[in-house]
């Protein structure tokens, strides 16, 4: 039987050889769950460059400001690098930025104070609790004790934008902060340590 070449084939009928077929249609799922896929790797590059650049601003690189010519006390915080520390801290003395010397210690520290330099009182404590929280504490105290107006922080960067906040909860005064290096090895434990208690200082321990 032949066709008629006008009659139209029935919806369903097999279509002749060689004839371009449609391209199948990508099911709409599969759509959705590539784009998805992307966003949230687009999310998770975006928080990661986010924590890379606060993680640089706050604990390796901080904004610290120039210090003053002349304060009141020269406090030595607790922490990595000691020796850097103790050189920061007695350059400072002995250029005379401050007629006060301090030096955080703690109970199994083999030597009492730092050194003595001409013209300057130098003073060491133990703080209680042995934590900056601590440190702050006593530098408040002393520092309404002694008429002190403005310190100035001897401490590493990791610690230098917590320990400031922290002082400056306790002490009305200006607060300067001066770094030592910190030991290279130190920073794998350290930035995440100073998150944690950065964290801690912002919303569970508010006051002085």
């Amino acid at each position: 039987m032949t066709t008629n070449p006008g009659t139209v084939p029935k919806p369903g009928a097999a279509a002749k050889p060689g004839t371009p077929s449609k391209a199948a249609a990508v099911p709409r799922p599969a759509i959705l769950s590539r784009s998805r896929v992307r966003m949230v790797a687009v999310l998770a590059v975006s928080l990661l460059l986010a924590f890379v650049a606060v993680t640089a601003r706050v604990f390796v690189w901080p904004d610290l400001g120039a210090l003053p010519t002349r304060a009141s006390a020269i406090v030595e915080l607790g922490g990595q690098n000691d020796d850097g520390r103790d050189s920061v801290a007695l350059q400072l003395a002995k250029a005379h930025r401050a007629a006060y010397l301090v030096q955080s210690t703690t109970v199994t520290d083999t030597t009492n104070c730092l050194p003595a330099v001409p013209g300057v009182t130098v003073l060491c404590f133990h703080a209680n609790p042995a934590t900056t929280r601590g440190e702050a504490e006593w530098i408040g105290q002393t520092a309404s004790r002694l008429g002190w107006t403005s310190v100035i922080l001897v401490t590493t960067p990791d610690q230098a934008w917590r320990a400031r906040l922290r002082v400056s909860r306790c002490f009305p005064g200006p607060v300067f902060v001066a770094t030592a290096p910190l030991p290279t090895l130190a920073w794998f434990t350290q930035i995440p340590y100073q998150w944690a208690a950065s964290i801690k200082a912002l919303t569970v321990q508010r006051g002085c």
